[in-house]
């Protein structure tokens, strides 16, 4: 139907040069501009006969939706060709190697599954957070920089909640990685951004293991065993796996979407603090469940269906990170109650958040002293301490709470740089008090935090002579 491309060949101002894959889906080649430059990618889709239908549903949906999509986790979109003459798309090419290849001599060490791990976790947290759910994680989509970045390749089969879903419309069959895909990508619903949670539990699972959970199955009969079948745990398979792993693998893996992370962010703060995981049953369990409790799960998913659905824009990523700066050297200051209220208040209206409690401190004494409290370890813990005291009032479940004490000599730079790396989504502070106004006010670590968060800062403040007023 199309010509093939050919190495050599130059088209709409793209030379051609050698081709670095051929599936059955699409051809890549590495493109450069007729006039030179740095190198980039250009995927082809295969059509003709005996060529699934999938190629030009998945370069449209890709077209589609990469352009809309920015940031460091995804490829820059480049040029696409026209459907009626050439179909391609040209994108930035990414350095770096993929998931796969650093996974082809066997299962990575925990440290490392923990920094891959999280790092795929925010790739995927930005795109849920541009209304876009991937639908596709696997190994090979994963391009880890040498920075230590990762970038998600290949959106053929994504959803995006701004444009017309062509698979769901066009297609009939789950569309995704047999081993990685979600229990409701099988049942047909391609609307929910903890599909990608599920199949990064896959990931992680692979990473640890060497292994699938579900295996490769190639018919629909074999991809709906993920709704109730129980997989090996992680550390059956990998004794050297830690409890605190395992519990966020089968957190991930849970068959009831409503049962996992409910955001990407908290995979990834987790994989990053694995002494806050708040560990279960899942963390100890040491083989799979018997078979009368698998027959009885199996029952119970007979004929289960998921009617397809479009969540509005606000539904995407409706799980925050929200970060409170404590002040834990001043606990007498009487911001603390406001600051209290306004957090009480904040954490009434999402269902699933993570709290994070932090307190920047100056760091320890210069000579420490003969008592345990006069050390720079009993110091640091003074203050987490005094955090677990301010947050005891709020009340909240162990598992959506996590309290830190930082030292820095720039308590503003060290709050932004942990807001930043945890993905927070809301920052709540308090602001100068009114004897403190001869500091310019942009001197103040309130200051500071507001002019330059990632994300939307609610500061309180206390005027004279009235209530605390607050600010976003």
């Amino acid at each position: 139907m199309f010509e093939p491309l050919t190495p050599g060949a130059e088209m709409d101002g793209f030379v051609v040069g050698e081709r670095m894959h051929a599936g059955e889906m699409n051809d890549i080649f590495r493109v450069t501009r007729s006039g030179g430059g740095a190198p980039m990618v250009m995927k082809v889709p295969r059509v003709g006969p005996n060529r699934p239908s999938e190629s030009l549903i998945g370069f449209e949906t890709e077209t589609m939706i990469l352009p809309a999509l920015s940031g460091p986790h995804v490829p820059r979109f480049v040029a696409a060709g026209d459907l009626a003459k050439t179909p391609y798309l040209v994108t930035e090419w990414i350095e770096g190697e993929s998931l796969e290849d650093v996974m082809k001599y066997g299962p990575l060490p925990v440290i490392e599954i923990s920094r891959v791990g999280a790092a795929i976790a925010d790739a995927l947290h930005s795109l849920h957070s541009q209304d876009a759910v991937h639908l596709d994680l696997k190994p090979e989509n994963v391009i880890l920089r040498p920075g230590g970045g990762v970038v998600l390749i290949d959106l053929g089969f994504a959803f995006h909640a701004r444009f017309p879903d062509l698979l769901a419309e066009e297609k009939r069959f789950a569309a995704g990685s047999a081993p990685y895909i979600s229990p409701e990508q099988v049942l047909g619903d391609r609307s929910d951004a903890r599909s990608d949670i599920f199949s990064l539990g896959v990931v992680l699972y692979e990473m640890a293991t060497g292994s699938l959970p579900f295996g490769s199955p190639r018919t629909l009969a074999g991809l709906r065993d993920r709704l109730w079948v129980d997989p090996d745990p992680p550390r059956a398979r990998a004794p050297a796996a830690p409890p605190w792993l395992q519990e966020i693998i089968f957190r991930c893996l849970e068959p009831h979407a409503r049962d996992r992370y409910q955001s990407a962010a908290h995979v990834a703060f987790d994989l990053r603090h694995p002494d806050q995981v708040m560990l279960t049953t899942r963390a100890t369990k040491s083989r799979r469940a018997g078979i009368t409790t698998q027959i009885r799960r199996w029952w119970s998913t007979r004929g289960e269906r998921i009617a397809p659905r479009r969540p509005p824009k606000a539904l995407v990523g409706t799980a925050p990170v929200i970060m409170v700066a404590v002040d834990t050297t001043h606990p007498d200051d009487p911001r603390h109650a406001e600051l209290q209220r306004a957090a009480s208040q904040v954490l009434s209206f999402p269902e699933e958040f993570r709290l994070i409690c932090v307190s920047v401190t100056r760091g320890g004494p210069a000579l420490e002293g003969p008592e345990a409290m006069q050390s720079a370890s009993g110091i640091q813990l003074e203050h987490l301490i005094r955090l677990r005291h301010w947050v005891e009032p709020l009340r909240l479940p162990a598992q959506r709470l996590s309290l830190h004490v930082i030292e820095s000599t720039d308590p503003a730079e060290a709050l932004l740089d942990f807001a930043r790396r945890n993905n927070a989504g809301l920052i709540l502070l308090g602001a100068p008090g009114p004897h403190e106004r001869s500091l310019a006010w942009w001197r103040s670590v309130a200051s500071g935090v507001t002019a330059n968060a990632p994300c939307s800062v609610y500061v309180v403040r206390i005027p004279e002579g009235g209530r605390a007023a607050a600010t976003e």
